[in-house]
């Protein structure tokens, strides 16, 4: 498949779907290396604070859902939780080393029962997926009444000083890291790919909808990451 993130329109539907599954079998071998980087470790930060905030028991069944290479899972681990890992990209499942039990799959269509566990976690992959209704939908479908889920996604600043700041970053610096260290048409795409992302006003209630009744928006270090919480309705 030929590198369509390269474009200056982003990618819809089926297309958007296919360019994602490939571009993350690409970028999975120094993905860490390239995230740890150009977040200056705040990553790490932010994954601790959503499992905090997911607020679940230890020993909690809980899906990680486009794991990647599996830090959310080794940060539930460390909390007590049982994770378990779901990619659409086999490149990043290859390259899981949470130890958790992993599978590919499609996570607009989760292969497990209704209600079967106890929560869901989705690290900085709101604005990959194709329609984000079904996501919410298909979140609550799977995790029991009383469930929780914690989703983390990157942000738009509302300070303008730091929203201009990180515009520069995020739009000249962290392409030619990504350039220099890994695929530079995929980080020229993940800094654009933010505009897939609805306002967080509509992200919450398209949550609630859902039947996350309670979710509640977080921003994280001034905004450049958002984090959202919500417990499944009885």
């Amino acid at each position: 498949m030929s590198n369509s993130w390269d474009r200056d329109s982003l990618p819809e539907g089926a297309d958007k779907a296919a360019m994602v599954q490939s571009m993350f079998d690409a970028i999975a071998p120094r993905y860490d290396l390239v995230n740890r980087i150009m977040t200056f470790r705040l990553d790490v930060r932010w994954r601790r604070r959503a499992v905090r905030d997911l607020a679940l028991p230890a020993g909690s069944r809980v899906l990680d859902l486009a794991s990647g290479t599996g830090d959310l899972c080794i940060d539930m681990r460390r909390a007590g939780l049982d994770p378990v890992s779901m990619d659409l990209s086999f490149g990043m499942l290859s390259n899981d080393r949470s130890g958790a039990p992993r599978a590919q799959a499609d996570i607009l269509r989760l292969p497990v029962p209704d209600g079967s566990v106890d929560g869901i976690m989705c690290g900085f992959a709101l604005r990959n997926l194709v329609d984000l209704d079904v996501f919410f939908r298909e979140c609550a479908r799977a995790i029991r009444p009383g469930g929780r889920v914690a989703l983390l996604d990157v942000g738009v600043p509302h300070n303008p000083l730091v929203r201009f700041g990180n515009s520069i970053y995020f739009g000249r610096i962290v392409p030619r890291i990504g350039a220099l260290l890994s695929d530079g048409p995929a980080y020229r795409y993940l800094p654009r790919s933010v505009a897939y992302l609805p306002p967080r006003e509509e992200l919450v209630a398209m949550l609630r909808a859902a039947g996350f009744g309670d979710a509640r928006h977080t921003q994280l270090s001034g905004g450049l990451t958002q984090l959202m919480v919500g417990t499944r309705d009885a």
